[in-house]
């Protein structure tokens, strides 16, 4: 769902839709839709900012990825409300250090006619997954001596490593 400048001049686009799994592509290829994401909000131009969109909604959805500890599927619900504003990218600094306040830290820039629905539901969704993916908080991993599953098995390697560059200072 594309929001273009000349729509939005008229008007408030109020919108509800619902995009397929695979419609909205993650910039990670292990990060997928497992579900439908619905999302429903609106998107207006702000008076007297050259361009400045506001979307806000609220997103809701299911989110499959690989367990960054064991490499088994990991499953995450997006159900949270969103607001974002996005400016003209000609509008954005050049190549020169500029100080932001808080408020301007999250300020997205468009290019075009317009804002992507699409693009929006991107980034603000992979904002709110954790760093560290995982299949559950409990997850123990895979072991990195042997390769053991160690959420199903325990395995008998020994778990502390020594680093052999120091190993001469054991002798001491």
């Amino acid at each position: 769902m594309f929001f273009s400048i000349q729509d939005l001049e008229r008007r408030k686009i109020h919108f509800e839709t619902t995009f397929a799994p695979g419609e909205i592509q993650f910039l990670e290829e292990s990060l997928q839709q497992s579900g439908p994401i619905a999302v429903k909000g609106t998107a207006e131009l702000l008076n007297n900012t050259l361009g400045e969109i506001r979307v806000r909604g609220h997103v809701t959805g299911r989110l499959e990825s690989v367990c960054d500890r064991c490499l088994e599927p990991a499953f995450f619900l997006v159900d949270s409300s969103f607001d974002s504003f996005h400016r003209p990218a000609s509008t954005a600094p050049e190549h020169e250090e500029v100080r932001i306040d808080e408020g301007e830290a999250e300020i997205a820039f468009y290019e075009g006619d317009g804002v992507q629905l699409e693009d929006v539901l991107r980034e603000y969704i992979l904002l709110q997954l954790p760093m560290q993916l995982v299949c559950s908080e409990a997850c123990k991993g895979i072991c990195p001596q042997c390769g053991q599953y160690l959420n199903k098995a325990t395995c008998d390697c020994r778990r502390e490593r020594i680093d052999e560059r120091w190993s001469a200072l054991k002798n001491l």
